[in-house]
């Protein structure tokens, strides 16, 4: 089993995931894919905007033996005790072994340590790993957007699937 970490997203990781956002196979089953090739300026750019942000939680997900970046897991919009969630692999080589279940595990208790009541979030229909992992810690379906099914978890929703 990879052990992960996952902590603040910084200035310098736009050096890695800027060839993630080139990738189609990382964006196949989501709403939000890069309509244009990105560079680094784009991504350091974009970087700059979303960490100035305040209502956000942003991290980097990384390899606890090498400290190498993979991925971000994310709450976004935090308002009001809700929040939306959001997370992803870029490094294709990390898929299939677990590390977005353990990054979305420790996000949702940081996120409700901090005070959030509910946390949201929107997945395609066909992202059958994403769905897998949504489920195992409590989020339950509220509703369907076209492709994209909508998810919501309460804090005891997500007590009791960690129980």
């Amino acid at each position: 089993m990879i052990d992960i970490y996952i902590r603040p997203l910084r200035m310098g990781d736009e050096l890695v995931a800027y060839h993630w956002r080139n990738n189609p196979d990382v964006w196949k089953y989501t709403g939000s894919r890069p309509d244009i090739v990105v560079t680094e300026e784009i991504e350091r750019q974009w970087m700059e905007r979303v960490l100035a942000q305040t209502n956000v939680m942003r991290y980097a997900i990384c390899i606890k033996d090498t400290d190498e970046y993979i991925g971000n897991v994310t709450l976004t919009d935090i308002e009001d005790g809700r929040a939306q969630f959001h997370t992803h692999i870029g490094a294709t080589q990390y898929w299939g072994k677990g590390i977005s279940s353990k990054a979305t595990r420790m996000m949702l208790e940081m996120g409700f340590a901090a005070g959030l009541h509910e946390i949201y979030l929107g997945v395609h229909k066909d992202n059958v790993g994403a769905l897998s992992v949504y489920r195992k810690w409590g989020f339950v379906e509220t509703g369907r957007n076209g492709d994209e099914i909508e998810m919501t978890l309460t804090k005891e929703q997500f007590e009791a699937a960690t129980r």
